[in-house]
């Protein structure tokens, strides 16, 4: 952006996130957005790049639940130079003369927080959710919503009518303004009425014939002070549905790939559809990176193995493994006859020391990673786990009912393997 006063100033604001509860045991320890997430990332390094690469510089991150690891993160990820006016920075819930409560909603979280964000002079916001898998050109929603002279904008997405009851879905006219709002129409409700008008349907899919909320909002600053003006907590149920209804709201239709990683289903699908050959969401774009923390860590060392369709990440020992279809995260130990089919590995925090080592070898712990001749399959093994030998893993056909289970937990036939734990030899899952 220019420094041309008359020139629009954005300020985005990444909102950190609930409980993540339908995440969990991911979510035991860390917030949705901390969540690891192809090996090397963290969801939210997702938005704050989307952000970076349209030319928004300028990013609060909305933080309260669980956020220890998330502010470790962006501490050590983003750091503009001197000379620039950008930021990442963290906006934790906080106590006040006028308020002592947590955050209450999405709504309420940008509320609180909009006394620090008035010092950056903001003449628009872009609110986006912190635990979404897309790219976007934010430059181009923007232009949209100002041509559309739009109040507000949402950006949505084309759903089935399956979908559609899983969604917030919005009834727009022939120039793209939301005329109503419904939240989760029941399977068995008639909303033919709702369809995509011809004019805005483009080159979407014929099957594809609902707009859903995207929980992405550009808003005019005075639009967004005047909604916040209320008791309103949360943007989707109750903030939009009433803009609608008092102000000038337009629908921005984006056709690209978007996946709400908020379950652990969706979660373990989005990182295995990384390892396609031509996955609908690429990291391979070298003018749009997602960035992430930078590390000094080693090449990974393949000693022998035989992988297809893998991502591997720094710092890897590898030896003698069949790896297929499967994330390989930082700093991961794989031993000798190891099989892994379908598997999202987060890797370790640190390596052992040799001392450490014979120390937990005294005591029959595993070393950190996996041992030798284990064999597993659909299954996410979060960081520090200790993985001994000659374990199985999902393949003997034995089926668990979804919650946890002690050292793991299960959920739609994935089975996870917590942060830190300690899988003795033998095991069977």
């Amino acid at each position: 952006m220019t420094n041309n006063k008359n020139e629009p100033r954005v300020l985005a604001l990444i909102l950190g996130g609930g409980k993540g509860t339908r995440l969990y045991p991911l979510t035991k320890e860390r917030s949705k957005p901390a969540v690891s997430f192809g090996g090397k990332y963290r969801i939210v390094d997702i938005p704050i790049s989307n952000c970076i690469n349209s030319g928004y510089k300028k990013i609060y991150l909305l933080t309260q639940f669980n956020s220890a690891s998330l502010h470790l993160h962006i501490t050590n990820s983003y750091n503009f130079d001197r000379f620039s006016s950008g930021f990442v920075e963290i906006l934790a819930a906080e106590q006040t003369l006028e308020h002592s409560g947590w955050y209450e909603g999405t709504a309420d979280s940008v509320r609180k927080g909009l006394v620090h964000c008035r010092s950056q002079h903001p003449t628009h916001y872009i609110i986006l959710s912190g635990d979404q898998l897309y790219r976007m050109d934010l430059r181009a929603f923007f232009e949209a919503h100002l041509k559309s002279n739009a109040d507000i904008s949402v950006a949505t997405t084309a759903v089935t009518r399956e979908a559609a009851s899983g969604f917030g879905i919005m009834q727009i006219d022939s120039n793209n303004k939301i005329n109503s709002f419904i939240e989760k129409p029941a399977k068995d409700m008639d909303i033919e009425s709702w369809k995509i008008p011809q004019e805005s349907r483009g080159a979407l899919p014929a099957n594809k014939k609902y707009l859903a909320s995207m929980g992405i909002y550009i808003f005019n600053t005075e639009a967004l002070e005047k909604v916040l003006d209320s008791s309103f907590t949360d943007f989707g149920k109750e903030i939009i549905p009433h803009a609608i209804k008092q102000m000038n709201v337009n629908s921005y239709i984006f056709d690209g790939y978007w996946e709400d990683i908020g379950t652990i289903k969706n979660f373990y699908d989005a990182n295995i559809q990384l390892t396609d050959i031509n996955p609908q969401f690429n990291f391979y774009e070298e003018d749009e990176p997602i960035y992430t923390h930078m590390r000094n860590l080693p090449p990974s060392k393949i000693n022998s193995a035989q992988m297809t369709a893998t991502l591997t990440s720094e710092g890897c020992v590898i030896t003698d493994c069949k790896i297929h279809r499967s994330i390989i995260g930082l700093r991961s130990i794989i031993e000798n006859n190891t099989v892994l089919d379908g598997v999202v590995m987060m890797g370790a925090d640190f390596y052992e020391t040799r001392e450490e080592k014979n120390t937990n070898k005294k005591k029959n712990i595993p070393t950190l990673g996996i041992g030798r001749n284990c064999h597993i399959t659909k299954a996410i093994i979060d960081k520090n786990a200790r993985i001994g030998n000659n374990v199985r893993i999902n393949v003997d056909g034995k089926k668990y009912e979804d919650g946890d289970h002690g050292s793991f937990y299960s959920a739609d036939g994935i089975i996870v393997i917590r942060k830190g734990a300690v899988i003795p030899d033998g095991t069977v899952i």
